[in-house]
């Protein structure tokens, strides 16, 4: 899959294709009349006179005419810009079609919690900072505030949406080709404020089904599961079962994000690190130093219960 950063400028969504050009033209508007200004300024500076004729200058009826041009143009402009923007608010924010997939992200310090929802209510599953849609589909997010006021942005699919506590706005979400899109909170947050990113997956309608059935299902413990699991699974459910949930088991916490699926995501702590077993095993051991701050704290294991912790946590696929 392509990977695509936070692009403003090009657009692969319905959203960012309408906002891009708007943005190009923004900039081209705001570039001329930094030329324009700077030019006049130079103008002023080496095209000196003599003071006497300077005084004669200022004191002359001279015509107004000029800057009636300038002002009127200045409106003219602005007001045009004013109509564009308001028009491509009207396209971000329409939708003439339901949606393919429903979803409910909220915003916390510092990670995303991505419900996906159904009116059956055994295909509703919760996962954390990596969102799966597929291509070519409209996608409905529901956005809520967790904390503080935070904002959505998928730069190069749709331009960006508060997210206030205690209330909902919605925002709408279509990738026009697959690949892995990365979206930041945009609005600032706290300590840890730009290490809190997530990734749009956009793929075809056959994986993100087949993606979808994994993620539906709970993580059981096996029957018979080798000793090292079993033991990983204890220490999990001992340390970490408060703040976070493997549906099936006996965690049940809600304050972290839900680790049913963790070793299925990319990235771990919000982007701040690879899912690679080694940063996990960082992450578990110190999480203050990875990213002060977070509401996750230092446990203080020792070295043979973060290796059974990060051994079941292996399992979870």
């Amino acid at each position: 899959m392509s990977e695509f950063p936070l692009n403003y400028l090009t657009g692969y969504g319905s959203g960012a294709s309408a906002i891009a050009p708007l943005t190009r033209g923004l900039i081209a508007v705001s570039l001329g009349v930094i030329i324009i200004i700077s030019a006049l300024i130079l103008f002023a500076i080496f095209r000196r006179r003599p003071i006497e004729q300077a005084d004669r200058i200022v004191q002359a009826n001279t015509p107004l005419s000029w800057i009636y041009a300038g002002a009127g143009l200045t409106v003219a402009v602005l007001v045009g810009l004013l109509v564009w923007t308001l028009a491509t608010m009207a396209a971000v924010n329409r939708s003439n079609r339901a949606p393919a997939i429903d979803l409910e992200v909220t915003a916390r310090q510092w990670w995303w919690e991505i419900r996906y929802l159904d009116k059956d209510a055994f295909r509703i599953f919760t996962t954390a900072n990596e969102i799966h849609i597929p291509v070519g589909e409209a996608v409905r997010i529901r956005l809520r505030g967790g904390d503080v006021i935070h904002s959505f942005w998928a730069p190069a699919l749709n331009g960006k949406t508060d997210m206030i506590p205690g209330h909902i706005n919605v925002t709408w979400l279509r990738a026009d080709r697959p690949g892995v899109y990365r979206g930041q909170c945009a609005e600032y947050c706290g300590k840890q404020h730009a290490h809190m990113a997530f990734t749009v997956v956009a793929e075809s309608r056959d994986s993100f089904d087949a993606w979808r059935a994994r993620q539906v299902k709970g993580k059981a413990p096996l029957a018979s599961e080798p000793a090292a699991i079993a033991d990983g699974r204890k220490a999990f459910q001992s340390h970490c079962s408060v703040c976070h949930t493997v549906r099936g088991s006996l965690a049940g916490g809600a304050v972290g994000p839900d680790l049913t699926h963790l070793m299925s995501r990319a990235a771990i702590a919000a982007g701040a690190l690879p899912n690679t077993p080694g940063a996990l095993a960082g992450w578990i051991a110190d999480p203050q130093h990875i990213k002060p701050g977070a509401k996750m704290p230092r446990l203080d294991m020792s070295g043979a219960q973060l290796h059974a912790v990060t051994t079941y946590l292996a399992t979870l696929n």
